[in-house]
């Protein structure tokens, strides 16, 4: 169905209700002689006439009023979806859907979506858990969650939380057992828990700075995991070192849980950005959840 026959069927629902060809115009907001062109020409399409038209009045024919029998009821609904579409871009509603990785959630991004789901109960959030880098318009998102470093070129980000450490930490009872690394390269006498992002690339070039310097030590162990809540627990069962980001283990740090050890050669990262396609048009639901962002960012004092 082109436009033109989607006009026609509704500028003859507009007169067949209204009897008259002036006021079914003023239903649709266009002229008298618009909506009777529109007519005219879906009656030709169709070969068949389908109002009776006189002087003094406007009706259906038999035809037509046989054709709008099996057609309103559908015609009603392409009405009422049209309507119901126009709502999205009048407030904030529907489901805002969201790809994060798992760790930026229980410390940072919770009391966030807790807030605004109270202010905007018309808006469902869905949150996908996806600890590698995946293509959010592909999947359908709205927004992603990631590390800087790990956004599309082509988007735009908005920083929720930042700057973060990634450091190296193991529980009191691995130290006493296997003792403390003195430097990066003293890793390689360690079980070091690895992360695999997805089906292809391990992480296990673990990153480090100190005095300016940037190195790496490409680590090794006998666990890996692609997920990071599965590599932390592990940790905390004694089986090994991981590679954290500080600042969303600062709860385990702070109960001695766990240790930070080679904390002088810890490398900084700028933090999580939400991001979102470059659009013309960020529809209501996303833009109340950046804004939300911006408030909320200021009363949790993150940087």
């Amino acid at each position: 169905m082109n436009s033109d026959q989607l006009s026609g069927l509704m500028a003859l629902k507009a007169v067949a209700e209204k009897k008259s060809f002036s006021l079914g115009a003023d239903v649709l907001g266009i002229s008298p002689s618009a909506i009777s062109q529109a007519i005219r020409q879906l009656e030709k399409r169709l070969g068949v006439t389908l109002l009776s038209r006189t002087t003094r009045s406007t009706s259906l024919t038999e035809a037509g009023e046989r054709f709008l029998k099996d057609a309103g009821p559908a015609i009603d609904q392409i009405l009422q979806s049209m309507n119901n579409i126009g709502s999205f871009a009048e407030k904030p509603s529907g489901v805002l859907r969201l790809n994060l990785p798992r760790v930026v959630y229980p410390n940072v991004l919770e009391p966030m979506i807790a807030g605004f789901t109270k202010k905007y109960p018309e808006v469902t959030v869905e949150l996908f858990f996806e600890d590698e880098l995946s293509d959010i318009v592909a999947g359908g998102f709205d927004a992603g969650i990631r590390l800087t470093e790990l956004t599309a070129k082509d988007m735009v980000a908005l920083k929720i939380f930042g700057p973060i450490r990634h450091v190296v930490v193991g529980t009191p009872k691995y130290f006493n057992k296997h003792g403390r690394p003195k430097n990066p390269k003293e890793l390689l006498n360690h079980n070091c828990i690895t992360f695999r992002f997805g089906r292809a690339s391990i992480y296990d070039r673990w990153e480090f700075e100190h005095r300016g310097k940037e190195s790496q030590v490409q680590v090794k162990g006998s666990i890996i995991t692609n997920d990071t809540f599965m590599m932390l627990n592990a940790c905390l069962n004694d089986l090994g070192l991981v590679y954290f980001i500080e600042e969303m283990i600062a709860d385990k740090i702070k109960s001695k849980k766990l240790e930070v050890v080679l904390d002088q050669y810890a490398c900084k990262g700028d933090g999580f950005y939400l991001y979102y396609p470059k659009r013309s048009q960020v529809l209501p639901k996303l833009r109340a959840f950046i804004d939300h962002i911006h408030n909320e960012r200021e009363d949790m004092n993150i940087k």
